[in-house]
């Protein structure tokens, strides 16, 4: 039975005070029907006071509704009464349905039973199956697992940690997810980590065991380079020396020069023995790090580890910029710098073959505080050094470091500034040693000639400084023109300069020659000189010792042309270029010291032998006609003199000498006339004088055969202020003096007053005296009354 909603009431409220109760008792009503709230209803009684007005009206409501209530079920009653007829009419309806089911239900059993049991069957052999099938791809699973583990166990074993590490993450990639076993799972989730751990430790203690060993390398492959880059410089110089021997000979023949050209290709191929990739020096191995870094990227570690070898590199460059103070530099400088060749060859070698382990900019940061921190130990070690020699080793090695490591692409010019920055110090260092050489040789020269008795003495002190006379070989024993402090100062000179091209090569600058040279002046000029000098000053006594130094100067003034030339072949710079700025001989002062000591001896030895002048008979009546006796001494001592000089001394040197001796015999001749000693002449007197001075020109005549004819002139030219005194006291005419023109032609070395003082003795005495009595009356004689002329024009001026 179906019910409706019923519909809302409306209630109409009645007129009048007295149905106000009625009134509330209809609206309590009609919201209860309304389903409304009836709280506004019970306030309002509770607020009047009068909720008992309220429970009337409640009561009254339920009364109302108990009535409808009645009416209802009064009205469906019937209805209800046929409903229960027609179910008791169905009930026998169901109870047959229901045996029918009943029997339906016991066949259904009866007939399925047998299949419920295969069924069931059935399910527990599909699950048995399901379970077989499961267990069977667990064992295969195990087995692969198992066979991947064994191989990663052997790898372990035999220390193939790629491979290991491949096993491990192909477990932990196909296998591990897919084990059923938890304990299995719950080892390989433990022993997975732990094992790549080991692994990592492994290589880390390989690589370790390779950061020591690379320093033994290191100092041992920079040794080699090192070698290799001097041996290959070697090379070089002995080439040069090959081409400078074959352009000396290319005058005689052009194949000489071809088969040097020939020689020099085969050099450049034996040089070539270190490569690009080292070559000589590949001698080292990287497997132990190539290993470590190829593990450390598979295990996802390939930053940590690019960081980890820079800084422990880092640390063994630093550590190997330590200087012992124990060992001196000199001893330790091989070692020092080429551990740090061998450290950069290897960088270079991990830079190109490493794959990216470290980067350009890492090696170039190395690079730098490696350049660094060897400028700072050059610049305290060179400060403190005092001995040119070791100076010169140390940047021998450096310049070969240099050499070796610009191979390689390193930049090196702040070390070639340093060599450079010392540059100065290294030549005054040379200087004082040679200057202690060059005293020790020269104070050891006994003054006498050298005596070479072997072919091969010759070659050493004479042909290897280019100081020979000649190109012909003497005989042997064979007594040379110089002492033997000429050819002691030449292999001083020599070294000197061999050390100084030596310091200058390999530096950085190309053209050097000037440097070289400027130093070479001053060796020369404020060391060789200065010692000649004074050793000729100080330690000279006689005339042989004199002649030997002077002989010395000469070939010295050779061997300074060799050491120019010397200094230019091994700069480099072609022989014209020197010969055209050829410059004055540096050991002028020498020289001319040597020179002026013979010729101050000689011309001691000389006013001897003029001494004898004083036995001159000045008013003889006729004139000697084989000379006066000193002048036949000076010329017998000369002729000695000459004899013994020649042997020695150059031409040149032997006719300055014998130029000074003569203007000196000449200066003696005219003092002895102006002098008191010498009261009065006549003309066979100056006829005497004039036979000396004849005898002196006939000796100049007869050295033709060692000097050139304007060499002779020259001699007799040293005569000639005696020449023209004499020539003026025998002229007809001698006031033609006064006549400037043919004073400077014919007397222009005469001095007025000298004329005047050996005019006046040449007047005869009685003449002045008697000769108005005697002669009264008598014509004068025209050369007396010149000569008058001229002493009374002479007194005049004067």
């Amino acid at each position: 039975m179906l019910s409706s909603k019923p519909p809302r009431r409306k209630i109409v409220p009645a007129n009048g005070d007295e149905s106000a109760d009625k009134l509330d008792q209809l609206l309590l009503s009609s919201a209860i029907c309304n389903n409304e709230d009836i709280g506004p209803f019970i306030r309002k009684a509770f607020a009047s006071g009068k909720p008992e007005t309220l429970h009337h009206h409640l009561r009254h409501f339920a009364r109302s509704k108990e009535s409808e209530i009645e009416e209802v079920c009064k009205a469906h009653y019937q209805d209800f009464i046929l409903a229960v007829d027609d179910l008791r009419s169905l009930l026998s309806d169901v109870d047959s349905l229901k045996s029918s089911l009943f029997d339906s239900n016991s066949r259904l059993q009866s007939v399925a039973r047998p299949l419920l049991s295969s069924l069931d069957a059935f399910v527990e052999t599909r699950n048995v199956s399901k379970n077989v099938n499961l267990a069977i791809d667990s064992i295969r699973t195990c087995v692969k697992l198992m066979e991947v583990c064994t191989r990663a166990n052997r790898h372990l074993a035999d220390d193939n940690f790629y491979m290991a590490l491949k096993c491990v993450d192909a477990i932990e990639r196909e296998y591990l997810d897919k084990t059923e076993s938890s304990t299995l799972k719950r080892m390989l989730e433990k022993k997975i980590p732990e094992i790549r751990s080991y692994i990592e430790r492994k290589v880390n203690k390989e690589f370790g065991d390779w950061l020591v060993e690379i320093r033994v390398v290191s100092r041992n492959l920079g040794q080699l380079a090192i070698g290799q880059a001097s041996s290959a410089r070697q090379r070089e110089e002995d080439l040069r020396i090959k081409q400078r021997q074959a352009e000396e000979q290319s005058r005689l023949s052009v194949r000489d020069c071809i088969y040097a050209l020939e020689e020099e290709e085969e050099d450049e191929i034996i040089a070539g023995g270190i490569g690009e990739d080292g070559g000589g020096v590949a001698g080292f191995d990287l497997t132990s790090l190539y290993r470590a870094y190829h593990i450390h990227q598979t295990l996802g570690l390939e930053d940590r580890f690019k960081r980890y070898y820079f800084e422990n590199r880092k640390l063994q460059l630093t550590s190997d910029f330590q200087v012992s103070s124990m060992t001196p530099f000199l001893e330790s400088h091989q070692t020092f710098f080429a551990q740090i060749a061998g450290f950069f060859v290897v960088e270079d070698r991990v830079f190109r073959t490493g794959g990216g382990l470290i980067s350009k900019l890492e090696v170039e940061n190395l690079w730098e505080i490696a350049v660094s921190k060897m400028c700072s130990v050059l610049e305290d070690q060179f400060s403190r050094m005092q001995t040119a020699n070791h100076l010169l080793l140390i940047k021998d090695y450096v310049s070969l470091l240099g050499v070796t490591l610009r191979r390689y692409g390193y930049p090196i010019d702040a070390l070639l500034d340093v060599l450079s920055k010392h540059r100065d110090k290294y030549h005054e260092l040379l200087l004082s040693d040679c200057r202690k050489q060059i005293a020790e040789a020269v104070a050891a020269d006994k003054f006498e000639q050298m005596l070479m008795k072997k072919e091969y003495e010759y070659s050493m002190n004479v042909l290897s400084f280019q100081i020979q006379t000649t190109d012909i070989i003497p005989a042997f024993p064979y007594v040379a023109p110089f002492s033997t402090t000429v050819p002691d100062c030449c292999r001083i000179v020599r070294s000197f300069i061999e050390d100084s091209v030596s310091f200058m090569s390999y530096g950085g600058q190309l053209e050097f020659y000037e440097v070289v040279k400027k130093y070479l002046d001053r060796l020369l000029i404020e060391v060789l000189d200065e010692a000649l000098a004074k050793l000729i000053n100080t330690s000279i006594t006689g005339v042989s010792q004199a002649m030997q130094m002077a002989a010395n100067m000469a070939v010295l003034e050779r061997a300074c042309d060799f050491f120019f030339r010397h200094a230019a072949q091994l700069s480099g710079v072609p022989l014209r270029m020197v010969e055209r700025s050829r410059r004055q001989f540096p050991l002028r002062k020498a020289r001319d010291a040597a020179e002026e000591m013979l010729s101050g001896l000689l011309k001691a030895k000389v006013d001897g032998f003029m001494a004898l002048i004083e036995n001159v008979n000045w008013m003889c009546d006729e004139a000697p006609q084989s000379g006066n006796e000193y002048v036949n001494e000076v010329i017998i001592y000369l002729e000695i003199l000459v004899s013994t000089a020649q042997r020695i001394l150059p031409s040149q040197v032997l006719k300055r000498v014998l130029q000074e001796v003569f203007a000196h015999i000449s200066d003696k001749i005219v003092g002895t006339l102006v002098s008191d000693s010498v009261k009065r002449f006549n003309v066979n007197a100056i006829n005497g004088i004039e036979v000396d001075i004849r005898l002196l020109e006939s000796f100049a005549d007869n050295q033709a055969s060692l000097f050139s004819d304007g060499d002779v002139d020259v001699l007799k030219a040293s005569l000639t202020s005696s020449k023209q005194l004499i020539n003026l006291l025998l002229s007809n005419h001698p006031e033609n003096f006064l006549n400037p023109v043919i004073r400077e032609r014919s007397y222009n070395t005469l001095d007025h007053k000298k004329v005047m003082i050996v005019s006046e003795k040449l007047r005869d005495p009685s003449d002045r005296l008697f000769g108005t009595f005697g002669s009264r009356g008598a014509r004068q004689n025209p050369k007396r009354k010149s000569l008058d002329t001229l002493i009374k024009r002479l007194k005049d001026v004067s």
